[in-house]
């Protein structure tokens, strides 16, 4: 965990993470966590029966795909994917993001897979 009473720089944060995938804690407050992550090409289908999840863009273009849909999100913008929905990101270049939710959710919901990425990890 790091100390809490500091300003967190995302930019640095990121340049601290070097694979793809690999969500970090950044941040927590209450029981939630803010994470920083790197992605680029095709996520897999997964849900979080659970807990809403927030995608919020920092660089780079992020499409959420989901059955019915896809929305496409740039820097600046948010999008929350409600729980239960079951959802996949894509990003053709790659893209930084900020992740809101509850402690102990895994970036795969139940699907589990070789994209599971372990928690509690802090950069």
């Amino acid at each position: 965990m790091v100390e809490t009473r500091q300003v967190i720089n995302f930019s640095e944060k990121l340049s601290k993470i070097t694979d793809l995938w690999q969500p970090r804690i950044i941040a927590e407050m209450n029981d939630y966590q803010f994470k920083v992550v790197r992605i680029e090409g095709d996520f897999i289908w997964h849900d979080h029966p659970e807990t809403d999840e927030a995608f919020i863009v920092l660089s780079g273009q992020l499409r959420i795909d989901f059955h019915d849909r896809a929305v496409s999100i740039g820097p600046g913008e948010m999008f929350v994917v409600p729980k239960g929905v079951e959802h996949k990101t894509f990003a053709e270049r790659e893209v930084h993001l900020l992740l809101i939710e509850p402690r102990g959710v895994l970036n795969t919901g139940n699907a589990g897979g070789d994209r599971t990425a372990q928690n509690d990890i802090w950069v």
